[in-house]
């Protein structure tokens, strides 16, 4: 497995590939749920290609940047046992020049739900993705559903730009209890764990009403809210896969998404009807 550095050592190795190249961008401290992303590339592409770098610019003011979990090397041990070909592992000072030429979120979409809370972080987000995938040109890009706006603003940059990429959206994994695996569950002590599981539970309970009949979003909301009280709720929120807040859910057609603080830990998560 290579390991590259630089854009530089990326475009040399891109044009010396033949065949179809998958690519999945990470922000490193691999788990169960980039490897099934992995997995995927290396099942469907001839190469895979695989970037770690946690980008500076989709955190805002206060957030972990600093002590996001970095593992490089378990990282690397991850990749290489799954059949990754190439790892992208660059600098921040490689990626980012002093006075960026600037790609922004969309006004409406990007500000609202993740983009409301977190102002500026799509920016970022689709600032690093479209570095990344102009330097490895790939055939398919791999995301997880779990960052579902993210995953619909990529495939609106990737649309609206006429890029020549498919973006394949990948079902979220989950742990044994439930939650979704992020890298970010490490910060969570035993009790904060156990507390975080309200949030698949609620969704869960959304899930069963829907089955009932119930289409009514805002009852579903209700009771939803009843069972994450005991935690600090940004949102929940029922869109269409446009993005639309609805007052109906329509059957495959529609996401229902939750953030909440569990203690100091923001988590997201959610489910597609």
């Amino acid at each position: 497995m290579k390991i590259l550095r630089t854009p530089k050592e990326l475009q040399e190795y891109r044009k010396s590939l033949s065949g179809s190249v998958g690519f999945v961008p990470t922000m490193g401290a691999l788990h169960k749920g980039h490897l099934s992303l992995i997995e995927k590339s290396v099942a469907r592409n001839d190469h895979t290609i695989v970037s770690i770098f946690v980008n500076p610019t989709q955190f805002l003011p206060g957030e972990d940047f600093e002590k996001y979990p970095r593992r490089y090397e378990a990282d690397k041990k991850i990749c290489k046992l799954a059949g990754v070909e190439a790892l992208f592992m660059p600098e921040v000072s490689a990626i980012y020049e002093k006075d960026e030429v600037l790609l922004k979120a969309p006004h409406q979409k990007g500000y609202i739900l993740e983009g409301h809370f977190r102002p500026g972080h799509f920016d970022g987000v689709l600032q690093v993705v479209n570095k990344l995938l102009h330097l490895t040109k790939p055939d398919r890009a791999y995301f997880g559903k779990k960052d579902a706006q993210q995953l619909y603003l990529i495939q609106k940059m990737v649309r609206e730009l006429f890029m020549d990429v498919q973006i394949v959206p990948c079902d979220i994994v989950r742990d044994e209890d439930g939650l979704a695996l992020s890298s970010r569950n490490v910060y969570l002590s035993p009790q904060e764990r156990q507390r975080a599981l309200l949030i698949p539970k609620s969704l869960k309970r959304a899930a069963k009403l829907i089955q009932s009949g119930i289409t009514d979003t805002s009852m579903i909301k209700e009771e939803m809210l009843q069972i994450l009280r005991p935690l600090k709720v940004e949102y929940v929120e029922i869109v269409n896969k446009d993005f639309d807040a609805i007052s109906k859910i329509e059957i495959g057609d529609s996401i229902i998404l939750v953030a909440a603080y569990v203690g100091q830990t923001r988590l997201i998560d959610n489910i597609w009807i």
